[in-house]
């Protein structure tokens, strides 16, 4: 993140906060408070410096336990309103993009272990749970165009064994993290066999290539299609194709096989395209294809660079390639 992104941030911060002043003396008489973005030390001079900066310090000023009694209902976290509450943690997620994946991880561990000690210490408060809340809308829901499961995966982990949520909803984390658990980045992609047009089985193993493109998609999903005309319209990737750096595995995993051999005509016959004749992707757990499209970039060693990635990550990482 750049300073002058840093600098659009507060600025949006503090138009939400202003918009606090116009509360009516009929709302109840706990405190309320902005959200107030910590101040940058003078030595940091670095953009690698100011991302870890921001990464480890962003909540600093909400999570400060001698801070608390705030008001906390459906309209306030913590004594911040929700929409500023949200925007903050939007802005958050681009602070993580821009540091190292696993130190990103880190800090969610971090973040969602400070939220549990403030409420420990201010029982009475709504942030752990609202946290979490909001960490599952952004970070885990298919629709979420900054959704990231290993982000998630802290929140996961925490929820699963926290006091503040009851036991069914401490299963339910537990099971969300069994899933987001699955083909992390770093970690080597679970290999399959899928069948080709011409009835050839091939394994994802076996396709050669400095990087891979692992796309699960369905015919007639509108998304599906929105994603294979923007990969054929890519010069980019079309040289990267012609050259063997670059390979897109296209697999269909459901049942309707005749529907998929229909839908030929519309994929690339650059890619490896085929379907899971056995069902095996899905019944025994090797993705967690919850929403399809699902889109996994993976290195030559088929280790993963990103997982379930929003097309927009995808594209942006193939133009870096």
């Amino acid at each position: 993140m750049t300073r002058k992104a840093f600098t659009a941030i507060v600025l949006s911060l503090l138009a939400l906060a202003a918009c606090r002043s116009n509360r009516t003396a009929s709302e109840p008489s706990a405190p309320v408070r902005p959200f107030k973005m910590v101040e940058i030390p003078s030595l940091i001079d670095s953009q690698e410096a100011f991302n870890e900066f921001l990464l480890d310090h962003f909540w600093d000023n909400v999570l400060d336990t001698s801070k608390k009694g705030f008001r906390s209902d459906s309209l306030y976290i913590a004594g911040i309103e929700k929409g500023e509450f949200e925007q903050a943690f939007s802005n958050y997620t681009l602070v993580l993009d821009n540091n190292p994946i696993q130190n990103a991880y880190k800090a969610m561990e971090k973040l969602f272990g400070k939220a549990e000690l403030y409420n420990r210490a201010d029982t009475s408060s709504n942030l752990y749970t609202s946290l979490v809340e909001i960490a599952e809308r952004y970070l885990y829901d298919p629709n979420s165009p900054v959704r990231n499961e290993e982000y998630f995966l802290a929140c996961a982990k925490s929820a699963s064994a926290s006091e503040r949520l009851s036991e069914v909803e401490r299963m339910k984390f537990a099971h969300f993290a069994g899933r987001c658990s699955l083909n992390r980045p770093g970690t080597q992609a679970a290999d399959f066999v899928f069948t080709d047009k011409d009835g050839r089985n091939r394994s994802l193993y076996s396709i050669k290539a400095d990087h891979t493109v692992l796309f699960f998609s369905n015919p007639g999903c509108t998304a599906c299609k929105a994603i294979i005309e923007t990969l054929n319209n890519s010069e980019k990737v079309g040289s990267m194709l012609d050259s063997g750096e670059l390979a897109v595995v296209n697999v269909y995993i459901d049942e309707d096989v005749a529907a998929w051999r229909s839908y030929m005509p519309i994929y690339s016959e650059k890619w490896y395209n085929g379907y899971d004749a056995n069902l095996v992707v899905r019944s025994e757990d090797l993705y967690d294809a919850r929403a399809i499209p699902s889109l996994y970039l993976l290195d030559r060693d088929k280790k993963v660079i990103l997982k379930d990635a929003p097309e927009e990550k995808l594209f942006a990482a193939l133009e870096k390639l």
